[in-house]
């Protein structure tokens, strides 16, 4: 979803950067990096452990507020992200949004996007284990009934790819900010402008075939 899907990421910025300051703490390109794709217990312990106070839920809690918060306007698709989205839809093939955020945040970016969109989503509220645990992952595919190793994911964070990776699905990564190497079943592009589905296929048809 965040970076995916949707240009979330500067509110994630600008949220992580207003809540650290009233601590005295500059927020870097390397804490962003660090905290990239969360999930946010992760991010709540970071924060704790950086400004020497309050709890990590306290950080977790008052994150999500100011994102929420943010999230109330008009949300912009990822770079293709719209396009590639109405061509799997127009196809016919099942579609489920997964994202280490809370419910809240996936429910309003679903306000924003029109919640008819996905058939499934599948929030860190829904599972045991977030990602980088293929938990969301695997379940989303049970909600689908679809096979997860037929199944092809799109992340863009290190915690996102390596939960779609352990999951047993194809994966294309859309990184930014971070570096991703290709693997057997991983492919990396650098955005999904004018990235047909088919052309999606031909990047993986060589591993298909293997």
């Amino acid at each position: 979803m965040d970076g995916t899907l949707v240009d979330t990421e500067p509110y994630w910025l600008q949220s992580e950067t207003e809540l650290m300051a009233q601590y005295g703490y500059v927020w870097t390109p390397d804490d962003q990096r660090h905290c990239l794709g969360g999930p946010l217990p992760r991010v709540g312990q970071y924060m704790h452990e950086l400004a020497q106070a309050e709890t990590p839920e306290f950080f977790e809690s008052e994150l999500v507020a100011l994102v929420t918060s943010k999230f109330s306007g008009a949300l912009n698709f990822m770079p293709g992200a719209h396009e590639l989205l109405d061509e799997i839809r127009h196809l016919g093939i099942p579609l489920g949004l997964v994202s280490a955020s809370p419910r809240v945040l996936v429910d309003a970016t679903l306000s924003n996007i029109g919640s008819d969109v996905f058939a499934v989503s599948v929030s860190s509220n829904d599972v045991e284990k977030s990602k980088p645990d293929p938990e969301s992952y695997l379940t989303a595919a049970s909600q689908l009934n679809v096979d997860i190793s037929k199944s092809l994911i799109l992340e863009d964070s290190l915690t996102g790819i390596s939960s779609a990776q352990a999951s047993g699905a194809w994966v294309l990564a859309v990184p930014h900010i971070v570096e991703v190497k290709e693997g057997p079943r991983t492919r990396v592009v650098d955005s999904l402008v004018d990235l047909s589905l088919a052309e999606i296929s031909s990047l993986f048809t060589d591993r298909m075939d293997a």
